[in-house]
């Protein structure tokens, strides 16, 4: 790949990660083989990526069990100080990894800059995580000092996905690591230099010693062997319900720690007191940002009938006004989706969509991976681009008559990831959220938010609750408690 930021103190050079995995601070030949990163606005090959295998796994792991114990007992100051260096690296090579997530992701600069921008604030968060309060001291009905202490898990198994993967790498890795914790990381094999190669190279300059972060890219058989490993304590897992399914029970069977991020069909409710315009800038936002591809996208406008046809018309036409093209040659408002797969899939529920009666106001076209921001009128609550996560710039719009309605349409999924209700009467909104289960509510705001500092995650189908974000969140997450008691003398027990 070649680009205007490649420069001789490039932070990502091919020629050393080419066809390579990265276990024990070495770059090396995975037993997976090599794959082509590709362009999905283009079609080119960026750059040959490395494949890891089941071995390389359980090679991974067995350093990364040996690193651990001496970074568990590294002094907090110094576990910290290479995460602020991890911040100000993402920062300082902000340009550079913006390049790669742009041209391998297929996301719009700005929200490549967003991203950089996260990562960068995730690590500086982290930082203060190693001299956090480790403990606190417990009351005993016997003479002894009682105590619960926060330890490391020892291992953590990170599997992330290709929408964001800088943001949903990071928020994982950034605390596991800064807690004490060695990780694996296991970046979607589409986004392997945007979501795995550049985080290495990065923790690498922050001086983190070798073993503590290995790069295992793969398919299925690699997220198997490392949730079946017993040396891997906690999965920390984002990607689809489906597949989030499958990583739970077999977690559970192992009986490991499995905190799951998965899918969301968010709803967004106009009450008849919105602002209109306002409205429906927040909706184009939350729905067409990054092609939809996003678990926190607005699936489902539920709109007041007193504004429903001058919604639906000025949303149709905001997504007819939308520019869809490669964002690495110019401003556009979206991108491609990330491949014939997923494009497909889209375009089948928009087609289904229709044949059961739902209008199509706005889109339902594409070319090559390009597709347009869409607009469903009413569709069946049965069609699955209303009930189901589409993952792409789907937008569909259905009219409710009461809040209690409104009440009954949001929480009607089993979804529960994010809620956005946009109304000139804040209590009202409130009240209707705490009638809807789910993990993120945002009033007069559309569903799609992130800050380092603030819990995340979702209930139902969408995961097992927050587990990012603030101190409280990452230890519980990242950490065993034990109970520790202390007597001056031995007791003494009638036996």
């Amino acid at each position: 790949m070649t680009t205007s930021t490649e420069t001789a103190n490039a932070l990502i050079d091919e020629a050393t990660f080419a066809g390579k995995i990265y276990i024990d601070g070495e770059w090396i030949t995975g037993a997976g083989g090599e794959a082509a990163s590709v362009e999905p606005a283009t079609g080119a090959t960026l750059a040959m990526v490395g494949l890891a295998g089941p071995d390389d796994v359980a090679r991974a792991t067995e350093s990364a069990s040996r690193a651990q114990k001496e970074w568990a007992a590294t002094p907090h100051s110094v576990r910290a100080a290479v995460l602020r260096r991890a911040g100000h690296l993402w920062e300082k090579h902000a340009g550079e990894i913006s390049d790669w997530n742009v041209r391998e992701v297929g996301a719009i600069p700005p929200l490549a800059g967003f991203a950089l921008h996260v990562t960068a604030a995730e690590c500086y968060e982290a930082s203060a995580l190693p001299s956090a309060t480790r403990g606190s001291i417990l009351s005993s009905e016997e003479p002894r000092l009682s105590l619960a202490e926060h330890v490391p898990v020892g291992v953590v198994g990170v599997i992330s996905p290709f929408n964001v993967p800088l943001i949903l790498g990071i928020r994982a890795v950034a605390p596991a690591l800064a807690l004490g914790n060695a990780v694996l990381l296991k970046p979607d094999p589409r986004t392997i230099i945007t979501g795995g190669v550049s985080m290495v190279r990065i923790f690498e300059e922050a001086g983190l010693p070798p073993g503590l972060l290995q790069l295992v890219p793969g398919g299925s058989d690699v997220g198997e062997a490392m949730v079946t490993d017993p040396r891997i304590r906690v999965i920390a897992f984002t990607g689809s319900t489906r597949a989030g399914r499958l990583v739970g029970e077999l977690a559970g069977r192992h009986l490991k720690r499995a905190h799951l991020e998965l899918g969301g069909n968010s709803a967004f409710i106009v009450r008849h007191d919105a602002d209109l315009d306002k409205a429906v800038n927040l909706a184009t936002w939350g729905s067409f940002l990054h092609q939809g591809q996003i678990c926190m996208t607005v699936g489902r406008h539920l709109v007041h009938e007193s504004l429903f046809e001058e919604y639906v018309s000025k949303l149709s036409e905001k997504a007819e006004s939308m520019h869809v093209g490669d964002p690495a040659g110019g401003p556009v408002h979206l991108g491609p989706l990330i491949d014939e797969v997923q494009r497909d899939r889209v375009h089948a529920l928009v087609q289904d969509a229709v044949a059961q009666g739902a209008l199509l106001r706005a889109g339902g076209t594409y070319d090559g991976l390009f597709y347009r921001p869409t607009v469903l009128a009413n569709p069946p609550r049965h069609a699955a681009a209303y009930c189901d996560e589409v993952f792409g710039p789907v937008a569909s719009v259905v009219p409710f008559a009461t809040d209690d309605e409104a009440v009954e349409l949001a929480a009607a999924t089993d979804f529960g990831l994010s809620l956005g209700i946009v109304t000139n009467d804040v209590m009202a909104a409130l009240e209707m959220a705490r009638l809807i289960p789910t993990g993120i509510v945002h009033i007069n705001d559309q569903t799609v938010n992130d800050e380092a500092n603030t819990p995340f995650g979702g209930v139902g189908a969408s995961g097992t609750g927050s587990r990012h974000g603030g101190a409280q969140a990452s230890i519980d997450a990242f950490t065993e408690t034990r109970w520790i008691t202390m007597r001056r003398e031995p007791g003494s027990y009638p036996l």
